[in-house]
């Protein structure tokens, strides 16, 4: 199964990258400016980074593929606030986390969070965040600093978590990456 990471200058995009292949995954990373023609992928991650989309900066192409890709995508920090403002959400400066988050879990009958704990411990780095979901997106999780932790696309399998599932420190991370490996292998 092959499910590349698309680094967008993230921290721990080598992170996601092992958490992916140390699961069985076959993954490379490959930069933001990659087309769709280019991914060959059975699902792809949108890594985390320092970047700040409360403007209008872009990620790299993404938006040129995101519309049309049919593989699951699981979107991490700056992936998913990107996937807020691509999709009609509003991103904008909040109250910043750094370090450990407590987590609630919305929605744990969704297939990201299923059999996960209702409240975790996770690891967040970001002073952005999603602060309205794009229409029709379920809140999965929030904490008391950031409405919108993790967001589920109403149709498809696409997915963004504000936390970061790749990190030793994020109670059940490799189980959100398990449940996103899963959707890959359907």
């Amino acid at each position: 199964m092959k499910v590349p990471v698309v680094d967008n200058g993230g921290q721990w995009t080598h992170r996601e990258w092992r958490v992916l292949r140390d699961l069985g995954a076959d993954s490379r990373i490959v930069p933001n400016t990659v087309g769709l023609e280019e991914l060959d992928a059975d699902g792809v991650v949108l890594s985390g980074g320092a970047l700040s989309l409360e403007g209008t900066a872009a990620l790299g192409r993404v938006g040129d593929w995101i519309d049309r890709v049919a593989v699951p995508v699981l979107a991490i920090c700056v992936g998913h606030q990107f996937l807020g403002r691509h999709f009609g959400g509003q991103v904008e400066k909040g109250g910043p986390e750094f370090g450990s988050v407590d987590l609630e879990v919305d929605r744990p009958d969704h297939p990201l969070f299923a059999g996960l704990a209702p409240r975790l411990k996770v690891w967040a780095s970001h002073s952005d965040q999603v602060a309205v979901a794009p229409p029709g997106w379920p809140i999965l999780a929030h904490s008391a600093a950031c409405r919108v932790e993790a967001m589920a696309h109403p149709e498809r399998p696409i997915w963004g978590v504000q936390f970061h599932p790749e990190v030793a420190h994020t109670e059940g991370g490799l189980e959100i990456f398990r449940h996103f490996l899963a959707a890959c292998r359907r």
